[in-house]
């Protein structure tokens, strides 16, 4: 059974679940769920700007059905013109994820370390506290 989609909740559980990887030297999967995490808090801020959703709350456009490492950008454009565009500029530029790939929960661990997880750790970061910023402004979480 696929349960409906929670973004907000889903991008903290991803965090925390992230951090305790990452505190446990468990650097491929903490860096897989700093993406997820920040993909998610991005989708929870849309959808509290007006994205449109299906009835399982996943996008209703297939162009916001993407991961952190594209999503980074096409967010960046969708709150333009709205109220969270303001805040932008609490989230580091250009996409800190440009590097990162779901793809690669299937890459050995070898290709991970401290120094290679920290900036998607920092930049996930980022997005907690604009989503805590953003979402809680407006009640939503």
């Amino acid at each position: 059974m696929v349960h409906s989609a929670d973004f907000a909740n889903a991008h903290v559980r991803h965090w925390r679940d992230a951090e305790l990887l990452f505190r446990a030297g468990c650097w491929a999967n903490a860096d897989q769920l700093y993406g997820l995490s920040a993909e998610c808090g991005l989708k929870a801020v849309m959808v509290a700007d007006g994205l449109s959703i299906d009835t399982d709350g996943s996008p209703r456009n297939r162009k916001y059905m993407k991961h952190v490492d594209t999503l980074w950008d096409i967010f960046c454009a969708f709150v333009q013109g709205r109220p969270t565009g303001r805040l932008l500029h609490h989230l580091p530029q250009p996409n800190p994820f440009a590097s990162w790939s779901l793809g690669n929960r299937y890459a050995s661990d070898v290709h991970f370390n401290e120094q290679t997880v920290d900036p998607h750790r920092r930049a996930a970061r980022r997005v907690c506290n604009f989503c805590s910023l953003r979402l809680k402004v407006n009640g939503h979480v």
